[in-house]
Parts: C-alpha cells; structure tokens; sequence
C-alpha cells in the first residue's frame, strides 16, 4: 500500500507544499516517450446505458473569475461540496495545474481532488495506474471530472489502451456521465468531447490548403457521441475554417466551436446553452456539396450560425430559444440598422467571422466577403480563399438590448480557392 507522503515526496518540490486534500492518494506519470508518437484508436463500442449527466465544453483560455462557468460546473456535479476530479493530464506541467485549478474549484464550493494521471509526470508507470481500481473508485464516487488544456493527445494516451479500450479510470469517467454527473473541460479537454479530434494540426490556412490527410486529426474520446464534431479557441483563432475540411473528411455533418473564456452545457437531452464571455458557432454541413473538379478546398452551402451567451438551442428540434436581452429583438429584414458594404482582408483574424455576421444580419447588403491569404511561412503563397456569407430567406438574427452583440441564426457560406498574385516588383 503506497503511502500518500511517499508519493507526494516523489513529485516536483513545489507539491510538496500543495494542501494534502487536493492530492489523489496514488499519483501517474509515464515513462518517458514522445508525444504520442502514435495517434491513439478510439475507444471500444459496447451497448451500454445512454449517459444521464452533462457536457460542459469550455473553448479555453478560461479566466479564474469567470464565476459563471466555474459555478455552473460545480452546481452541474451535485452542488456545494461536490466532489469534482480534476484531470491535468494535457497539462505542460500537471502538477502545478492540476494543484491550481483544484483549488479555484474549490473557492467556487466543490471538493474537488487531483488526479495527475500523465505521461509528463516522471518516474511513475502510468499505464499501471490508469488501471488501478482504487483511482478509478474515487473518480466514480465524484459528481465531476474536470480535463485541463494542453496537448489532448496525452489525454488519450494516457487513457486509452493500445488496443482502443477504455483504462479502469476513463471507465470510471464514464460512469460518472452515464449516472448524472458533469463531464468539463477547457481547450485540449474541449478537444477529446468528440469522437474525432485535432492531433498535429497545421496553421488554419495550411489545413485548407493542404488538407487534413496525415496526422491532423485522431481519435478523441467520444462524450457528445459520434455525429458532432468539436473545436476550441474558434473565433479568437480563426479555427473555423479549419473544422470545415475537417469535418468533410470525417464525414461530419454538425460541429460546435467554442470561444475562449466561453462554454457551452450539453444536458443529456442535447440541448445547448452557452455561458460565459462570448459564444460558440455552429457549422452545418447537412446541405453542403463539394465541386470535385476543383483541386483546391471549396465547399457551397454550409451553413452557420452564431449563439451568444445565454442563448439555448436544442440539437434535436433545431429550436432556438433568446437570452433574456434578445426576446424582443428579432431582427426585422425590412427595416436594417446598417447600409453598408461587409468585406475583410483577413476572414481567419480574431473574431473577423462574428464581425461579419454580425453586420450583415442586421444590413441592406445580402452578401459580405472575406478573404484568406497564406502566411509567411504557409505553403501555397499563391493560394487564397473567398469566404462568402450570405444572408438569405433561412437566416435569422436577433439583437441585444443592453449591449451591440447579435445572435444569428442559418446563414449561408461559400468557399472557393483564388490565384493570388505577388508584388510585380522586388
């Protein structure tokens, strides 16, 4: 029987400090290897009992006083007291943030307790604890589990055994969502809620370019199910554009991406309801088609729609139901706020797509345009894109009244390669 001063004398010097009631009794690492040299299969299908509890899928970077999003997680795994196991497993360095996020946890009111199941952690054998029963009974009596950022592929390396089956702890984590609990995470831990994830993914504008036929994508671990694809730091990073070859790839025809400092809750019954700072987008591809004469990427008929913070919207009757400041305020197509062009240089910059339809729902104009251009070091410097949005007899907008942020609803978008030309000059 390990001794819990043993095995927090065997970490880092720093934990030793750390409270002894945020510490699991036994602690994982890994020998060393590389960084998940192998992209990890996805876990084995068995019939098993439909999960009761919930997602809560944050696009990272989550601030330590976003107090909407940590309460909700804690209310989600039973409340006041609720135990919640924090997972730092994609962590750079698991011990310190597993220590950290442990504790904000706890100024929220859980109980929650670290789990530093990684290969990162040194000396330790974690494929002989992701398997040991006494870790797996702790995260199966908690009401939680939290996944930290990171690097998701250690995630599913530390969870996942070689032949695709599910670790004695991710069974125990599933057993937690299946019987009501909450099932978080934030960035790397956003990533493995679907069934397919990014692993070695290039820059945005080298995902369109060149595709997604190597290593960029693998197996995540599947908790929103096998038809929703999921992607994190969406708007802030232009990682829209990434998901559309992604998702045509896999054969996706609905993914969510979240924002940073943001969160969507997926209750059991799939309906969404986003937190936090900003939103999430939605992209369609359900009535999306692909002109397969063209080499480059290109794609007709996506659709997508923006939901702002605090708005709901059920997956499975498609209703979408306004924040509190938007109940009145549908958009009217007759009367618009703006009478304007909607163009952009840079269509993958921070936040350039919300701008965008932003703008044009609430507008004269029917159409905005964006560009995308190859960076510095991208490949194909003669590539670009034309991102065009359209707002047509589907879309829908709603307004706030407190503050110049609009929800929108079905908006159309077309993608097509362009031949950019270099200075004539030198």
């Amino acid at each position: 029987m390990v001794r819990i001063v043993d095995v927090v004398r065997g970490l880092a010097p720093g934990l030793w400090k750390v409270p002894m009631a945020l510490i699991v009794p036994v602690l994982l690492a890994a020998a060393p290897v590389s960084r998940a040299a192998e992209a990890a299969p996805a876990p084995a299908k068995s019939q098993e009992q439909a999960p009761r509890g919930s997602l809560l899928i944050a696009g990272g970077a989550v601030r330590g006083d976003n107090a909407v999003i940590w309460q909700r997680m804690v209310q989600l795994a039973g409340g006041p007291g609720a135990r919640i196991a924090v997972l730092p497993s994609a962590s750079a360095n698991p011990a310190r943030a597993g220590a950290y996020l442990a504790a904000g946890l706890n100024k929220y009111g859980a109980d929650a307790f670290v789990v530093p199941l990684s290969v990162r952690m040194p000396d330790r054998d974690y494929k002989h604890d992701a398997e040991d029963e006494a870790i797996a009974r702790s995260i199966r009596e908690a009401g939680g589990v939290y996944f930290s950022g990171g690097d998701q592929a250690l995630i599913t390396q530390a969870l996942v055994r070689p032949d695709g089956s599910r670790t004695a702890v991710l069974e125990a984590i599933w057993d937690v969502y299946r019987r009501g609990g909450v099932i978080a995470g934030t960035s790397a831990g956003a990533a493995i809620m679907s069934s397919t994830m990014f692993y070695d993914a290039k820059t945005v504008f080298g995902t369109l370019s060149e595709g997604v036929n190597g290593r960029e994508l693998t197996a995540g671990l599947g908790f929103i199910g096998d038809d929703i694809f999921v992607d994190q730091h969406l708007l802030a990073r232009g990682r829209f554009a990434r998901m559309l070859p992604a998702m045509l790839k896999k054969g996706y025809k609905l993914g969510i991406g979240i924002d940073e400092n943001s969160a969507v809750i997926i209750s059991g019954r799939r309906k969404v309801e986003v937190v936090g700072y900003q939103g999430a987008l939605l992209v369609d591809l359900s009535r999306a088609t692909v002109d397969k004469q063209v080499k480059d990427f290109n794609l007709s008929n996506a659709r997508l729609s923006y939901l702002d913070r605090d708005d709901v919207y059920d997956l499975a009757t498609r209703k979408y139901t306004p924040s509190a400041d938007k109940v009145e305020g549908k958009v009217d197509p007759q009367k618009p706020y703006l009478k304007e062009p909607v163009y952009s240089t840079d269509v993958l910059g921070h936040n350039t797509i919300l701008i965008l339809m932003s703008k044009l729902v609430d507008n004269s104009e029917t159409q905005a345009i964006g560009i995308a251009m190859a960076g510095p070091l991208d490949p194909r410097q003669d590539l670009g894109f034309e991102f065009k949005l359209t707002r047509d007899d589907d879309t829908t907008g709603y307004s706030s009244a407190t503050m110049d942020a609009y929800t929108v609803l079905d908006m159309r978008l077309d993608v097509r390669p362009l031949r950019i030309t270099r200075p004539w000059y030198k």
